[in-house]
């Protein structure tokens, strides 16, 4: 067995999983008080109602007080998780650059909290922008921290060095040939988070409907923005529009969401084509990136959904939660990439950010 193997720590990395999977479910609450529109139902913070938040009575669980204290409570539970997860990584973990990594999912969780807070003392609804934002990203590192602590990471380098010794000419032929592939798979996940901002700002300027047919869009390629075209949209929509009638530049934020919807796709198909060409369909990262073009897929279908059935609340949490996970895919598959395609682990003294990914014994002892 490798020292990689006999250092795995199986209760780390099931502990990791069930915070990730936490978050996940967190998400989907937050895509929940947004789409009910409960965002201050419960009009007080860190109290609610003027009760401790954990001992609020269940008469107030009602309406969207429902969703806004149940946010609050799965936030609570994992913020709880996040902090012992940081403080076991910290004096359990021996990679260095894996503690800080922790240090920082505490950080990001704390201010996440605090954004929540403010968005309800302050009565600022963007800043549910930056609040969703960040929740995406705190995911992600969850999401990656799991990878860092799996047993196919742990293990994989043994692979890795062996076929790169057994190999080095066509190995580093191989890894030229797949570094566009790397670049383009994190070009695409960018454009993935660039794609969820775009799609929270829609959500908080409540300009989800602010086009109400897709494909088309208010029956043509291209929609009229003119101050007479937005006037009589407004004047034929369904809902009530005295408080927040549609604007010509919601109307060109969703046409741009969809845009980089189509993009995303593209892309994501050519990474997955690309991967299968350069990798074969048997390699892990292959498979992955056509998981990730399944999810780019589905996604599509949701947002479509969201329109067809008048942006109902559960499809448009759908929708959010799909498109978490396609950003958690992206991330995967680059923090995978540096470790199955990468020579650095195979070289680079344990001291440094690359020796940290798990040097090989054999070789570190060489030096």
């Amino acid at each position: 067995m490798s020292a990689n193997a006999q250092n795995y720590n199986s209760w780390l990395h099931r502990f990791i999983v069930v915070t990730a999977v936490a978050t996940f479910l967190l998400l989907g609450l937050g895509g929940l008080v947004t789409s009910h529109e409960a965002g201050m139902s419960v009009p007080d913070w860190p109290t609610s109602y003027g009760y401790n938040m954990f001992a609020l009575p269940i008469k107030f669980w009602r309406g969207g007080a429902f969703f806004e204290h149940t946010h609050r409570l799965l936030a609570s539970a994992v913020g709880l998780l996040t902090t012992m997860l940081a403080v076991w990584l910290w004096f359990r973990d021996s990679r260095n650059w894996m503690r800080w990594l922790g240090v920082l999912a505490f950080v990001l969780v704390a201010l996440q909290g605090v954004l929540g807070g403010l968005r309800v003392t302050l009565h600022m609804d963007n800043l549910g922008i930056v609040h969703g934002a960040l929740a995406q990203l705190f995911f992600v590192l969850i999401c990656v921290l799991a990878l860092f602590t799996s047993r196919w990471w742990k293990n994989s380098v043994a692979a890795v060095c062996d076929r790169r010794s057994n190999s080095e000419t066509s190995t580093a032929v191989a890894d030229r040939r797949c570094s566009n592939l790397r670049w383009l798979v994190l070009f695409t996940t960018l454009l993935i988070f660039g794609q969820l901002i775009l799609g929270a700002t829609m959500r908080h300027q409540h300009a989800g409907l602010a086009i109400p047919d897709f494909p088309l869009a208010y029956g043509k390629i291209w929609p009229d923005t003119g101050a007479f075209a937005v006037a009589r949209y407004n004047a034929d929509r369904i809902e009530v529009i005295s408080v927040n009638p549609i604007t010509a530049f919601e109307i060109e934020l969703q046409m741009v969401h969809r845009i980089m919807a189509l993009a995303v796709f593209i892309l994501v198909a050519a990474a997955a084509w690309l991967s299968w060409k350069q990798l074969g369909g048997k390699n892990p990262l292959a498979k992955l990136a056509f998981f990730w073009l399944a999810l780019v897929f589905v996604q599509i279908l949701l947002g479509a959904a969201t329109i067809w059935t008048n942006k109902a609340a559960d499809v448009a949490t759908a929708h959010v939660l799909v498109g978490a996970l396609s950003l958690a895919t992206g991330a995967l598959w680059c923090a995978a990439a540096l470790r199955h395609l990468e020579p650095m682990s195979c070289i680079e003294p344990a001291g440094t950010i690359s020796g940290a990914f798990g040097a090989h014994p054999a070789l570190a002892a060489n030096k």
